[in-house]
């Protein structure tokens, strides 16, 4: 009697692990620049899976949290709608400086 072998596939990806390799999450965060005790944040467009100061996708404005506070943020509103609008996640921290330059951090809205 001979056995023959059934040759199975490689391993199948699971639909999240197939999900996030055709479309990575773009998130809304700020990368920190300055230098030491002198904090300087830009806001950017990036992969989900990129470092906390990596490879940005597009950068989207600022904020320097030790100026005067009518010049601490500033953002390119109609480039954050857009991002928003194709459904970029921001960061907790985003979203309440979004709220203080008057922009809705609501992802996923439609541009009008």
């Amino acid at each position: 009697m001979v056995q023959t072998q059934v040759q199975r596939p490689a391993v199948l990806k699971t639909n999240e692990a197939f999900k996030k390799e055709l479309c990575p999450m773009v998130v809304l965060r700020l990368k920190r620049m300055g230098r030491r005790h002198r904090p300087f944040y830009r806001l950017n467009a990036m992969d989900k899976r990129s470092p906390r100061d990596g490879r940005a996708i597009e950068q989207l404005g600022w904020f320097d949290p030790i100026a005067p506070e009518d010049k601490q943020i500033s953002f390119k509103a109609d480039r954050i709608d857009y991002w928003l609008s194709v459904g970029a996640q921001p960061s907790r921290t985003v979203v309440s400086l979004l709220k203080r330059a008057g922009i809705e951090p609501t992802p996923g809205k439609k541009l009008s």
